[in-house]
């Protein structure tokens, strides 16, 4: 695993600018040090000194691990059968960048990855210190934390302490997401990629609820898809408000102060979620920085091609063969493959 490692690392080097060299170089050792905080899960297991409620979530992983090869066709490969305990909230810190009255985010391009709408920090420090340059720069910025991401099958990803304490069905959830980026990728395509990963996840957590979720299981998915569901909708509804007000002939000054009422409408309008949801406090973190355009950029990225993969998946009737039809768009245009889904959408809605 070093060996690949230290190639791919060479091969960066070798296509990347020395401005760029300093930023590759701690996503290399952030990605080093995960990988050698990495042991199979075997290990963990068998030692005394390994708390019972973590030996119990590794399990539980490995037996998602299993569903995922045998019930949803995803890769069947080494990732998810280690475990790292990082000793830290995240795995990863994201800087999301737009301009100041707009919601388009900054591009960054890699030499795998290709374009991609963040810029990602192993140290939460960088992450902040790289904000506050694009935040002087006119930028509006978001800090957040990461507790999973895909290595798009270079590596073996493992199970992190980030995420392992998640809820049973949340836990399957972001396994299956994170393995479909390794089935399928289409660089430089954030929405193509996210919304295929979202469409596998939501399908698999389905199938894995019915079959190997008890009641209680099952019910806390159900409260917590619902809660995620409102969040959505909230946030779509003040993203489209500051679209509109972008978009409109208002001056500047006029679409600065709009602005800030429809984000503090937004606080507002969150805080009467919470009380309809009992005082649940999960997207509190969402909020820990002053909101901005940056907070809202990727919202719809998630979602915006779900329901097009979704037709697709029906029409195709397996995973195996909507793997085949996925890879197809993956292959056509970034224009080509949007606009076959926008038609898949509209044809599933008749």
């Amino acid at each position: 695993m070093k060996v690949r490692l230290l190639f791919s690392v060479f091969l960066v080097l070798l296509t990347s600018a020395c401005a760029q060299l300093g930023y590759y170089g701690q996503a290399v050792h952030g990605q080093l040090s995960v990988l050698e905080q990495a042991h199979p899960i075997d290990d963990w297991v068998s030692d005394p000194a390994v708390d019972q409620r973590l030996k119990a979530k590794l399990e539980l992983a490995r037996q998602i691990r299993r569903f995922a090869v045998q019930q949803l066709d995803l890769p069947d490969n080494r990732s998810y059968s280690e475990y790292a305990d990082l000793k830290r909230q995240f795995a990863l810190w994201n800087v999301v960048a737009t301009p100041a009255l707009s919601l388009e985010p900054k591009q960054w391009c890699f030499p795998i990855a290709g374009c991609v709408s963040y810029r990602g920090y192993y140290s939460e420090s960088a992450a902040q210190a790289y904000g506050a340059k694009l935040r002087q720069q006119g930028y509006d910025v978001q800090v957040a934390g990461v507790p999973a991401y895909s290595t798009l099958g270079w590596f073996s990803d493992p199970l992190l302490s980030t995420f392992i304490h998640y809820p049973d069905g949340e836990l399957a959830r972001l396994i299956f997401h994170e393995l479909a980026h390794q089935k399928v990728y289409a660089k430089g395509d954030t929405q193509f990629n996210e919304s295929f990963a979202t469409t596998v996840e939501q399908a698999g957590v389905e199938r894995w609820l019915a079959v190997a979720a008890d009641p209680k299981t099952r019910q806390a998915y159900v409260e917590f898809e619902g809660r995620q569901q409102d969040f959505l909708a909230l946030l779509l509804k003040y993203r489209q408000q500051l679209a509109a007000t972008y978009a409109s002939d208002a001056s500047d000054q006029q679409k600065i102060q709009r602005k800030s009422m429809i984000f503090q409408s937004l606080k507002d309008e969150y805080q009467t979620l919470k009380a309809r949801w009992g005082g649940y406090i999960g997207y509190d973190r969402w909020f820990a920085e002053p909101l901005s355009n940056a907070h809202l950029a990727l919202v719809a990225t998630y979602y915006d091609f779900v329901p097009g993969f979704q037709a697709l998946l029906a029409q195709q009737q397996s995973f195996g063969k909507f793997y085949v039809a996925v890879a197809k768009l993956a292959a056509m245009s970034k224009e080509q493959r949007q606009r076959r889904l926008r038609e898949l959408a509209a044809q599933n809605s008749q």
